[in-house]
This record gives C-alpha cells, sequence and structure tokens, in this order.
C-alpha cells in the first residue's frame, strides 16, 4: 500500500497533465486538422517519455492492467507499423499521409498504454471518468447554445455547415453524435456505480432507494446525462442516434443478464434513460425530426451504398497490403462513378471498409481482434468482478463499443482523432475493469 501511494505521488503531475490532453482534444474541430494532429501525437510521446523517465528511476511499476494488455497493444501497433512498412516499401499512393496516420497510430497506442499505467486508482478511475463526461457535457452545451442563439462558431471559426443543428466544436454532426456516444457511455457507467447492490427490504424501502438515486446527489450527474442526450438529439444523426439508444439497450440487457448482482435499481435506471430521454427530451429538442429523417432515408437519396461499392472495389485491389494509410482520398476518385453525387469523399462512410481500403484486410483483421478482446473482457468483469465501479466501467466499455460498431457501418468516427483518442481510452477502461486489483468482500 505505502509502495502504491509513492508511485502515484511521484506521477501525479503526468497524470493531471493526461487529464488535460484528453479535455483538449476535442476543442480545434475534434483534432482533425494536421497541426492538431502532430500537437495530439508529439503530446503522448512527451509523456510517455516522462512515464520512462520515472519508470527507470524506479519512482513507477508496471501495472496490472499493463500486464495483462500486452496482447491488446500488440493489436493496436500493428496498424502503424504496417504503416510504415508501406511507406517504406513505396506502397503507399500518398506516402505523406501514410507517415501522419503512423505516427497518430502510434500516439493511439501510447494512450491506451498510459491510460493502464496511469490509471491505478479507483480516484483516478473517477477522475478520468469525470473528464469525459465534463467534455461530453461541454460539446452538448456549447453546441446546443450555439444553435439556439443562432451564433454560431466552431472552435474561434465561423461554422459554415450543419447550420441550427448542434456539432459542438466538431464540424461534422454525425461526429458529435459519435463523440456524446462515447462520453454517454462513460457517465452511464458511472451512474450505475453508484446504485446500491443490496436489493430493498419492502416496498417502502425500494421507493426511498428510487428517490434518492433520482432526486439525492445522483440527480446531479443524471441532470448531467439528460443535458448531453439533448444535444446528441439535437443533432439530429440518425445513426449517432440509433446507435446510442441501440447499445443502451443491448448493453442494459446483458448487464441484467450476465451480472448475478444487478438490482431492480439497474432496470430502472436503464428503463428510465430510454422511456424519459427519448420521449420527454426528445418532445423539446427535436427527436421527432430525427424520425422524419430516418424515414426519408431512402436508397435513391443516399449515395453511401454506392460508394461502399466502389470502395469494395478498392478493397479487392489492394486486398493485403493496402493503398496506403490515410489514402483514401487519393484513391477513391479512381473508383468512383457518376452516381456517387457530386461531392468529394475524404473518406468512406464506413470505418470497416476504409480501414481495408487503407491497411489491407490482416491489419484491419488486428484491429477488430484488438476490440473484441476488449469487449470479452468487459463481459467477463459483469460476471466476475463485485466492485460496482469495476462493473460501472465494464458497461461503459461494453456499450461504447457496441455504439461504435453500428455506427461505424455508415459514417467515419474513427478516422477523427478525437473520437478515436476517446475510444482507444475507453477500451483501456475496459481492461482496467477486468485487471485492476481491489478489495472485493
Amino acid at each position: 500500500m505505502s509502495s502504491l501511494l509513492v508511485s502515484q505521488k511521484s506521477d501525479t503531475p503526468l497524470f493531471y497533465s493526461y487529464l488535460a490532453l484528453l479535455a483538449w482534444v476535442p476543442l480545434p474541430l475534434g483534432s482533425n486538422k494536421a497541426w492538431a494532429i502532430s500537437l495530439l501525437s508529439s503530446i503522448t510521446f512527451a509523456l510517455l517519455a516522462w512515464w520512462l523517465v520515472l519508470y527507470t528511476q524506479r519512482k513507477l511499476s508496471l501495472s496490472k492492467s499493463f500486464s495483462n494488455s500486452w496482447l491488446v497493444i500488440a493489436l493496436l501497433l500493428c496498424a502503424p507499423l504496417w504503416a510504415l512498412m508501406q511507406f517504406q516499401l513505396d506502397i503507399t499512393i500518398d506516402p505523406a499521409n501514410t507517415l501522419q496516420d503512423a505516427l497518430f497510430g502510434f500516439a493511439l497506442a501510447g494512450l491506451f498504454t498510459l491510460t493502464t499505467l496511469l490509471v491505478k486508482s479507483k480516484r483516478r478511475i473517477k477522475l478520468l471518468c469525470f473528464t469525459l463526461v465534463g467534455s461530453g457535457l461541454f460539446q452538448a452545451v456549447y453546441g446546443s447554445m450555439m444553435t439556439l442563439t443562432g451564433i454560431e462558431y466552431l472552435f474561434f471559426v465561423p461554422k459554415e455547415h450543419y447550420l441550427n443543428l448542434t456539432t459542438g466544436t466538431f464540424v461534422n454532426r454525425n461526429h458529435l453524435a459519435g463523440y456524446l456516444e462515447l462520453t454517454l457511455a462513460v457517465g452511464i457507467g458511472l451512474m450505475i456505480s453508484t446504485l446500491d447492490g443490496s436489493s430493498a427490504a419492502n416496498w417502502r424501502d425500494f421507493f426511498r432507494r428510487l428517490l434518492t438515486t433520482l432526486l439525492g446527489n445522483k440527480a446531479r450527474l443524471r441532470i448531467i446525462l439528460v443535458m448531453m442526450v439533448a444535444g446528441l438529439v439535437m443533432s439530429h444523426s440518425r445513426m449517432g442516434n440509433s446507435a446510442f439508444f441501440a447499445s443502451l439497450s443491448i448493453a442494459g440487457v446483458l448487464a441484467l443478464i450476465l451480472s448475478r448482482r444487478s438490482t431492480k435499481a439497474t432496470i430502472i435506471l436503464i428503463s428510465s434513460l430510454i422511456i424519459i430521454d427519448l420521449f420527454v427530451v426528445g418532445t423539446f429538442f427535436g427527436v421527432e425530426q430525427v424520425v422524419q429523417r430516418l424515414e426519408k432515408t431512402s436508397d435513391s437519396s443516399e449515395t453511401r451504398d454506392e460508394v461502399n461499392t466502389y470502395t469494395l472495389g478498392a478493397i479487392e485491389d489492394n486486398l493485403l497490403t493496402g493503398s496506403g494509410a490515410g489514402s483514401y482520398y487519393t484513391l477513391f476518385p479512381a473508383y468512383r462513378e457518376y452516381d456517387a453525387g457530386r461531392g468529394f469523399y475524404n473518406h468512406a462512410h464506413n470505418d470497416y471498409f476504409e480501414f481495408a481500403s487503407d491497411y489491407g484486410v490482416v491489419v484491419t483483421g488486428c484491429l477488430m481482434l484488438a476490440v473484441l478482446l476488449v469487449f470479452i473482457s468487459a463481459i467477463r468483469a459483469q460476471i466476475k468482478r463485485k466492485n460496482t465501479l469495476m462493473r460501472g466501467l465494464a458497461f461503459s466499455a461494453t456499450m461504447a463499443i457496441i455504439a461504435l460498431a453500428i455506427h461505424s457501418t455508415v459514417d467515419f468516427n474513427l478516422q477523427i482523432p478525437a473520437n478515436a483518442a476517446t475510444f482507444v481510452i475507453i477500451l483501456a477502461l475496459g481492461q482496467i475493469s477486468l485487471h485492476h486489483k481491489s478489495r472485493e468482500r
């Protein structure tokens, strides 16, 4: 215990610098600019170097979560290592973007590693979770205020696209929706971790606990979640809203099936999130417009099916090697036809297809396997762990993975640095939920 306290004191400034980086990442247009990506990568490498210096001075030690995540880290490193090979062997059609994607891929693996190394106490777990939830709340409130007031700015830049729709500091409303899906998953996991695992003695005790959950100190977190859902609904992102409610429902059912310690409070919380947020919040903030957009969606009005078809052709021509990380914008014009619409496509509206096109199917399979391993860890944690915080983290990771797995079929959230970085952090939390040491009774 004393060695753990010494270790935490040694890397406290490092940990808070890491939290500051996570809060910064979504602000400059989701870090979807070359300078922002370079800054994110540089700071991540600097934090890793800082940790290594402390480790060589024997002020720090490896955490159990890190030691049990080596396979996930190795699989995450496959993408940037292969991108470097593409660059060195000259098998990329866009060397500059391939090199940038390689560096960013190393940074993402570094963020995963830093999370498993630094987040080694319940206090730090909660600080990290509240940082992510606070960032999501800011995006939802800021975006909503811009929309409601008509004074629409991104990150000190006048808004040009998606006017009258909530985008936060992101350019695209779908990418704000993706970010809110992830941070909402963390917030809901936190809420679940506060629920009392014991059963009510009688109906009076049951209603007392229910009112405490809805109106007591936990109500602040509940209000924050409502505000974030309002921001999500106001984005009018079809798949963003669909993925959120679908992942919440699926993860909720899994939690109730897997955990023998689930209580009526858990069932009520998940049900209230779906019913109250969908119908009450949606009534005031425009869920009916999301429904209308879903109803109007048709093959004739959407070109994403054609884009996917042409992208499949590109995948087949570069099945094993890929065309080069970050090369989709350069590659796609050679495959597109007129029925793909008049606009240009710097990304495929499908993360799976874009990764396969850029990296090849083998490396894409490695990345999917890394996510699958974390998903299995989160499922195991919900079965095995007694600690409510660990079960809450496991729920967050499960829900986030399901949400982005659904949303990625029609969008490119993982090509946006802020969303990719946040997703990697949540994957690390999934590993921590299973392997973090804690006294359990």
